[in-house]
């Protein structure tokens, strides 16, 4: 049975010569590993793309076959020098390649673009590079098998586009089909409902699914490498002299993800808090070796002495305003506006009340569907409806926050000297965090004085 779960994601195989580091750390782990996939970096916008014009009338599936089998035959000739493997390889990448064209085709002759349909498309970007690694490890003489996820049967609820795993009704054929000490690469992003339809588990969801299938096989460590040193004290790109993060709590590293951090899906530490897998970060430009992650994520959590871990931030997040006098004491408006939202697909990322003011964090692209949908429900208490898109998310993430008194304060000082306005801010929604709304212009000077409030002085 293998033990470790790997993830390498698509960061991973933006050029061909990057395959060369995958091949050198499998081969340091030796031959107890299921492996998850992503697409080859930039395929599954290509996919999202094409879809695109397939729904305003433009026939493209002979350009999708054609950009993608110049992409893996550039890959597969690098890569693979055995005739009759490179040969065998061709065969099944142009199987693969067939089959998304005629569904492709098919979309463009019936003008119908599902969610199921849509689903299926994306799904190839991540089957692509799963063959393309299995006979790339075979190469390399590896005991490796691919294994699809409607073939070992990763059971979702159904729902397209951003599924959840049925760990109960997986787990069992999981444990069947990985039986063997050997090597299986899995393409990520998706599973299977119980009707047999493939399903994606969100966008980014590859992390998601290698997480799901260690919870399923019970391994011994889910194994996720980046092309990033791991979580930082705050991106990097905005403070050049971050410091890495060692250990995270499940839940630190969840919110994290959830407030920004792209090192991981925000799903993705869930199914590990259970069985308490630990997740090892590690950098695939670094040493090819398993034995020094650069961030473990698990059950133990800690204080340390800034109490605050890291800060992240996102400038997808935007706040509709439901103003009107009372409207944060009148019984009723918060489940009409809620159910609105909910019947039409939007989350409701935070809400912050007042008298006089509901506050609601929704993603910017949904902003204006909100606004017409509370428009429509025409609530008497409601006077003014307002949408600001023009700001960013910051978030303090630490365990031991709301318990230790003057990190707030601290963060308020730090952005008072700088002159930056905070339109609004919450803790204790969750007790490692502490989010605040700046203006989008105030976004990385505010992280920057943040960052050496909390870490340099």
């Amino acid at each position: 049975m293998p033990n470790i779960v790997v993830k390498f994601g698509g960061s991973n195989l933006k050029d061909k010569k990057d395959v060369t580091r995958i091949i050198k750390i499998v081969e340091n782990y030796g031959e107890r590993l299921i492996i998850v996939v992503s697409a080859f970096y930039g395929v599954t916008n290509y996919l999202e793309s094409s879809l695109a014009s397939l729904k305003e009338g433009e026939d493209i599936s002979k350009s999708v076959y054609l950009y993608l089998q110049a992409l893996k035959k550039d890959a597969i000739d690098y890569h693979i020098t055995d005739e009759a493997l490179r040969s065998k390889t061709y065969s099944e990448i142009e199987n693969c390649l067939e089959e998304l064209s005629n569904l492709l085709k098919g979309i463009y002759l019936t003008a119908d673009a599902s969610s199921a349909l849509c689903d299926y498309v994306l799904s190839y970007g991540e089957k692509l590079s799963a063959i393309f690694l299995t006979h790339v490890l075979k190469q390399h003489q590896m005991n490796v098998s691919i294994a699809y996820p409607e073939k070992f049967g990763l059971i979702t609820d159904g729902v397209f586009t951003n599924a959840s795993v049925d760990f109960k009704q997986s787990k069992e054929s999981l444990l069947d089909y990985f039986s063997e000490n050997k090597i299986y690469v899995v393409p990520g992003f998706y599973g299977v409902s119980r009707e047999g339809k493939i399903t994606l588990l969100g966008r980014g969801g590859s992390d998601y699914s290698a997480a799901a299938i260690a919870k399923c096989v019970e391994a011994d460590s889910l194994d996720v490498w980046k092309d990033v040193e791991g979580f930082l004290t705050t991106d990097p790109r905005v403070v050049s002299h971050t410091k890495n993060i060692k250990y995270l709590s499940y839940v630190e590293a969840a919110e994290l993800a959830y407030f920004g951090a792209k090192i991981l899906h925000p799903r993705c530490v869930e199914p590990l808090i259970e069985p308490s897998i630990p997740l090892r970060l590690f950098h695939i430009y670094g040493a090819c070796d398993d034995s020094n992650p650069l961030t473990i994520i698990g059950e133990n959590f800690s204080v340390t002495d800034t109490v605050v871990k890291s800060i992240t931030h996102s400038s997808e997040f935007g706040i509709l305003k439901l103003k009107g006098p009372g409207v944060g004491s009148k019984p009723g408006i918060l489940s009409v506006v809620t159910t609105a939202l909910s019947n039409a697909g939007i989350n409701i990322n935070s809400v912050i009340t007042s008298q006089i003011s509901i506050n609601i964090l929704l993603n910017k692209r949904d902003l204006n569907k909100a606004r017409e949908l509370v428009d429509i429900s025409k609530l008497p208490s409601v006077m003014e409806i307002v949408t600001l898109d023009d700001v960013a998310t910051i978030a303090a993430i630490g365990e031991g926050l709301v318990d230790n008194y003057g990190v707030a304060a601290r963060i308020f000082s730090s952005l008072a000297d700088q002159k930056i306005n905070v339109r609004m801010s919450c803790s204790c929604a969750s007790p490692v965090v502490s989010y605040f709304i700046v203006s989008e212009k105030d976004r990385a000077a505010a992280i920057r004085a943040m960052h050496k409030s909390l870490f340099e002085e």
